[in-house]
């Protein structure tokens, strides 16, 4: 039965809205897994490839601090990788690492990320980076989820997708 007023049952149209944003505007992983096969393990590997960027970009940095870098070279890596992700996100929604392994973050209505949510994500990124447990929960999210999301995902509704393929 309809209620009086025009307010719908809130959690119907709740569910409704999620389920809506989920399977209308980002790949469904049951009837589109090629969108989350081997995401994970495509992460890992793009993950080692940004740090080995972000160490070449560090050493580069080096000399142009007299070396004194030398004493502060976790803290140059935190905010070389923190300024290197951020921009490299924004512009193309993947990091150099990602695009190599032809993955991309997606926000759950299908856009690409802008700024904000570049900035955000490597936000939750660089907090459980620095926090062990939370950096495990992450991993295990991946590991088992049907988007392969980690927690930083969750938490903003992003997603890591392969990239479709350009015709």
């Amino acid at each position: 039965p309809a209620r009086t007023g025009g307010f719908p049952d809130r959690a119907q149209s709740c569910m409704q809205g999620i389920m809506s944003e989920y399977s209308w505007h980002i790949p469904d992983p049951v009837t589109q897994p090629e969108f989350y096969a081997d995401v994970t393990s495509k992460r890992l590997l793009a993950w080692l490839v940004d740090t080995v960027l972000i160490v070449l970009i560090c050493l580069l940095i080096l000399p142009f601090t007299a070396f004194t870098g030398l004493f502060f070279f976790p803290f140059l890596m935190l905010v070389v990788g923190f300024a290197y992700r951020v921009a490299t996100i924004a512009r193309g929604s993947a990091t150099w690492g990602m695009r190599l392994v032809a993955i991309e973050f997606r926000r759950l209505d299908g856009q690409r990320f802008d700024l904000t949510m570049a900035f955000l994500h490597t936000l939750g990124y660089t907090v459980s980076i620095g926090m062990p447990l939370l950096q495990v929960i992450s991993i295990v999210l991946m590991l088992t989820t049907e988007r392969a999301q980690g927690l930083s995902d969750h938490v903003l509704g992003t997603v890591a997708l392969n990239r479709r393929a350009m015709t």
